[in-house]
């Protein structure tokens, strides 16, 4: 069969779930996949400014952000909302309509809303005739997941199942398969191992500071805060914070930009400070991290955050004082980072991007 998995680039949770089915499929199956950046085939404005814009309101203004956040999932609303969104997606997403209609897929895998509504409103039409799996790529769902055209959602959690049946999914459509992580973060390597290939001491209570693919956050704050650990940074796309810890002569800090290897950080890290966006927690959680929550952007990572205080994982609302606090409570209780580490990984899915794929018949 001919398969797409389709994402959209804003941020890099979308492409890392994209990317992490699009392995399995490649690996474990026979059928031919395509991996595609739907912005790729949107229009030039459209392509250069959504990006764009999604970092400066949650990097700028995140006020803004979790007003048309919480606007755009208003129930009484969705009428004109979902006109307004077929009208921008009918101007901005006609290239890629066309390229839906022009390459005839079996199946689409849809790891972000974009591209889910323009596949759904093409389905609807009979102009495709894939079948649709909307994978959701956070613990809480807004409304602009669903579409009418979709036939199976792929969630994190029986949470957020619940949720999709209360937004009114039928349950039939509703698959609980976790968020598709690369397989590289269920791999439980050697600690000390991993930490001896990094350069860094084998002994010292550690932990993995991580400030999203933006760079957000009171890092260096909450990093002279911490004496007596070892720190391990991963400042993103901000340059500038890079900068300035690198210059810092510290000792057992050690300071990250971009990196490819988040799975061996992890699993070098005792405890793992994080922005709760959805990919980083699935990440973690299937590592098996105790999770400290902060610079939560408001509306997705602040729900993501609600929703697994229900399951008991993660620390959150500290000021940076309470952080250090609740990190010198692990480092002093064995025990209670024991307990941490397994809540984490029950609600861990390392076989979330399988599943995923196994809703595709094989042949």
């Amino acid at each position: 069969m001919k398969i797409l998995v389709i994402y959209a680039t804003a941020g890099a949770g979308h492409r890392r779930a994209a990317e992490a089915v699009t392995q399995v499929l490649r690996e474990e199956t026979r059928h031919n996949t395509i991996l595609v950046d739907a912005l790729t085939h949107a229009s030039w404005l459209y392509k250069y400014s959504y990006s764009a814009t999604y970092t400066f309101m949650i990097t700028k203004c995140p006020w803004l952000w979790a007003f048309f956040f919480g606007l755009l999932d208003i129930p009484c609303l969705q009428k004109t909302i979902w006109a307004l969104r077929r009208l921008q997606n009918t101007v901005h997403g006609r290239g890629l309509a066309r390229y839906l209609i022009e390459e005839d897929f079996d199946y689409i895998i849809s790891t972000h809303f974009f591209p889910n509504e323009v596949a759904s409103a093409l389905k609807q039409s009979g102009r495709i005739r894939a079948r649709i799996i909307s994978c959701v790529t956070d613990f809480d769902v807004h409304r602009f997941w669903l579409g009418p055209g979709i036939n199976y959602y792929a969630c994190a959690s029986s949470w957020t199942a619940d949720k999709l049946f209360k937004l009114g999914v039928v349950p039939e459509r509703i698959k609980t398969t976790g968020i598709p992580t690369d397989k590289c973060f269920s791999q439980h390597p050697d600690a000390g191992e991993v930490r001896r290939r990094l350069g860094i001491s084998e002994k010292m209570f550690t932990v993995l500071i991580a400030t999203g693919s933006f760079g957000i956050g009171p890092m260096e704050e909450l990093i002279d805060r911490l004496p007596g650990f070892q720190i391990l940074v991963v400042c993103g796309h901000n340059a500038g914070l890079y900068e300035r810890l690198r210059q810092r002569d510290q000792k057992d800090l050690k300071v990250y930009g971009l990196v490819k290897n988040m799975d061996e950080l992890m699993a070098a890290a005792d405890v793992m400070i994080t922005k709760p966006g959805g990919l980083s927690i699935a990440e973690a959680l299937v590592t098996g991290l105790p999770l400290i929550f902060f610079s939560a952007i408001p509306g997705q990572e602040k729900h993501n955050v609600e929703v697994l205080k229900t399951y008991g994982v993660g620390i959150s609302g500290c000021s940076l004082d309470e952080m250090a606090g609740e990190l010198k409570k692990f480092q002093d209780s064995p025990e209670a980072c024991a307990q941490a580490r397994a809540a984490s990984r029950a609600l861990g899915r390392p076989d979330a991007a399988r599943q995923v794929v196994n809703l595709i018949p094989q042949q």
